[in-house]
């Protein structure tokens, strides 16, 4: 029998015992150190997982960051699918990656610069027994394995001069080529038409081509000779080029129309894998890319979207039947863009990642379409999904907003997963990051708007804190549940900031209309929608009114450009790459198909469009002491943009100071830079927030 005084000494025992692990949990969070750039810079980026065809390892690359060094070395790493620790395999060269198994598992082709170029490599899973497998003086890269196992396709940026057919390839001119552009004494570029610079290069007389070449040596074969860039302006992300399950087709993506400077109108090809005529198999005016083989090998599907002009308009899931050239659109029902696919291993479903809400989930479709199934659903973002050959196993990355990617595996049928990788766990534990919140508010127009907080070390709501709002780029973008090296809301929150980051009209994930909304409206709605936004925030009791800083990059940038000319509710300003000037962004800026579409038409012919959204008509209203800086090799919001604002703030008298980064383009990633760029970032804020 329970007496009463003995409940009564169990609630108190109960409760002491609740306090003192209350009392342990803040002090162990107290001895926590705050994550700052320092810490940002030990993380193991882990990417490129593929799993070995027998579902027993997988291979993945990870990349460190040497500062004194001012590098960022890349090794490939093994982990058991069973469970096991993770070991690293190569150790030769620094840039170790693109591991791909051949069918039987016991070799992995990969990329290295060990011998002193970028060439393709063999070696046994144990990383011993390397070989090298090409050898060509334009390098190699970006290689996949024939599912036969008897050849390699890769990319090589070659002299379309040097061989105009796939059995006229000649390395010997490459390399004279190569040799007496490196001796002349004559540096000049020459162009007769555009695109003639593309992100942070100058159009050369090189082009990327897709090469093949037997496992064992042999002919080297250019599968896309010609004028042409192979895939079409690669920044990252899945590939653009497939081998098929017979091994006897690649297909690829390119765009062949002839003023790329206007066109999205990448396109699907296939062309046999030792060399022939291309067929084209995509038909849609807008962007078509990331084609993937059925198993079976009687289907391609692909990401397609329907507008032409518009590199922002929803991606698709399509898939094209071999046999008939039918194409049909599985996902036309769900607003949200298409990231990736994977087939099942028996060709009847396909598990594809969405955008949505600011979280990348994974959900599957049935081959004849209908109802869509929720694989994965969680506060995060997965990618990288691969599926063992028994359909059992479900391999992919996850991360959060303050947690990096790291290798899991799950049932493919879903329910709980199992880290396979944790090679950031220990560094983790030493610094306190904290998950992402979230709220909605209502905008002036009764549109929701989402918006993330990431909340400061030790976090007391009793306190109030300066608040850092930051506005992301695109402005067809989103912040999200994923881990930033460019702009890290943990790195920003440990120096104490209550960081703001909304996801306002432009955004993608929140259905195509929101997306559309920004267009020809830069300063409109999206304005609107920050300031609702911000007016949610300065509501709540920890966030200090009287302490506020903006950032932003590319169309943050110009958000914060167009903020000083609006607002002078922020005590500093971040531009970071903006784009101050309308009319002069358009003439310099090399994708012209942004400008056609966003302003509809280039400045002489749009004028009063361009003149109502450029914050440079608004420099009388100039207040906020701001922050500049820029990278001088951008060519997507060239450096005129930032020396122009920078020019207007000082003619104003306006406290400002420029920060340029010669060897840097539009993202900043060299170690030493990116230590720079976020001490600059708090120390400008700081000075202003915290006086």
């Amino acid at each position: 029998m329970i007496t009463d005084g003995f409940r009564r000494y169990t609630k108190r025992h109960m409760i002491r015992k609740i306090g003192l692990i209350l009392v342990c949990a803040a002090a162990l969070s107290a001895a926590k150190l705050p994550f700052d750039v320092e810490a940002m810079m030990k993380i193991h980026r882990i990417g490129e997982p593929q799993l070995s065809p027998d579902g027993k390892t997988v291979a993945f690359s990870v990349q460190d960051v040497d500062i004194p060094n001012n590098a960022k070395p890349r090794q490939i790493w093994l982990v058991p699918v069973s469970g096991g620790s993770p070991r690293q395999i190569t150790r030769e060269g620094t840039a170790n990656e693109r591991p791909r198994w051949t069918p039987d598992s016991k070799h992995i082709v990969y990329v290295s610069n060990r011998g002193g170029a970028s060439q393709v490599w063999m070696m046994d899973p144990d990383g011993s027994s390397a070989k090298q497998i090409t050898t060509l003086s334009t390098e190699a890269s970006g290689v996949l394995v024939s599912a036969d196992g008897k050849r390699i396709v890769f990319l090589s940026s070659v002299y379309p001069a040097c061989g105009t057919t796939p059995t006229a390839f000649d390395d010997a001119c490459n390399t004279k080529r190569a040799e007496e552009e490196k001796a002349s004494k004559v540096k000049v570029r020459m162009y007769t038409s555009l695109l003639y610079r593309h992100w942070t290069a100058w159009e050369s007389t090189r082009r990327q081509h897709l090469m093949t070449q037997e496992m064992d040596g042999g002919k080297l074969r250019d599968l896309t000779p010609g004028n042409r860039d192979v895939p079409p302006f690669s920044l990252g992300g899945g590939d653009d080029y497939a081998i098929s399950p017979d091994s006897t087709e690649v297909a690829y993506v390119t765009n062949a129309d002839a003023d790329l400077a206007t066109s999205t109108n990448s396109d699907i090809f296939t062309v046999p894998i030792t060399g022939g005529e291309p067929k084209k198999i995509s038909i849609s005016p807008g962007g078509d890319n990331l084609p993937v083989y059925s198993p079976d090998g009687k289907y391609i599907a692909f990401r397609s979207q329907a507008r032409a002009g518009y590199e922002s308009d929803r991606w698709r899931l399509a898939v094209y039947e071999r046999g008939t050239d039918k194409i049909t659109f599985l996902t036309d029902s769900l607003d949200r863009p298409v990231d990736s696919i994977t087939w099942t291993p028996d060709s009847q479903r396909l598990f594809f990642v969405a955008e949505d809400r600011g979280r990348h989930g994974l959900q599957m479709v049935s081959l004849q379409g209908g109802a869509f199934k929720a694989i994965i659903t969680a506060s995060s973002s997965v990618d990288d999904v691969q599926l063992s050959a028994d359909n059992k196993t479900l391999i992919y990355t996850e991360q959060s907003g303050n947690r990096p990617a790291e290798i899991f595996k799950a049932a493919s049928t879903g329910g709980a997963s199992v880290p396979l990788t944790g090679l950031n766990d220990a560094l983790l534990a030493q610094y306190e990051t904290n998950p992402l919140d979230e709220f909605w508010v209502d905008s002036p127009d009764g549109s929701r708007v989402h918006s993330f907080i990431a909340k400061p070390p030790g976090f007391n709501p009793q306190r109030k804190y300066p608040v850092l709002f930051l506005i992301h780029g695109g402005p067809q973008g989103a912040w999200g549940e994923t881990f930033s090296y460019r702009w890290n809301p943990q790195v920003f929150a440990s120096a104490g900031y209550l960081v703001v980051m909304p996801n306002p009209r432009g955004s993608t994930g929140y259905g195509q209309k929101f997306t559309n909304e920004i267009n020809a409206d830069w300063g409109g709605k999206a304005y609107e929608d920050l300031m609702a936004a911000l007016d949610y925030v300065v509501k709540q009791p920890y966030a200090d009114p009287d302490r506020m800083a903006a950032a932003g990059g590319s169309y943050g940038g110009y958000m914060v450009d167009w903020l000083l000319g609006h607002t002078d509710r922020f005590k500093a300003l971040i531009s970071h790459a903006g784009v101050y000037d309308l009319r002069s962004m358009a003439g310099e800026t090399e994708e012209l198909w942004f400008p056609l579409w966003e302003f509809k038409g280039m400045p002489w012919q749009n004028s009063e469009l361009y003149a109502k959204w450029s914050p440079s008509f608004y420099v009388d209203n100039f207040k906020t002491p701001t922050l500049v800086m820029h990278g001088e090799l951008d060519y997507r919001v060239p450096v005129g943009q930032g020396l122009q604002l920078f020019t207007a703030l000082q003619m104003k008298k306006v406290p400002s100071k420029l920060v340029l980064f010669p060897d840097e383009g539009h993202w900043i990633l060299k170690p030493q830079n990116s230590v720079l760029w976020y001490s600059q970032f708090l120390e400008w804020i700081g000075e202003w927030t915290k006086k």
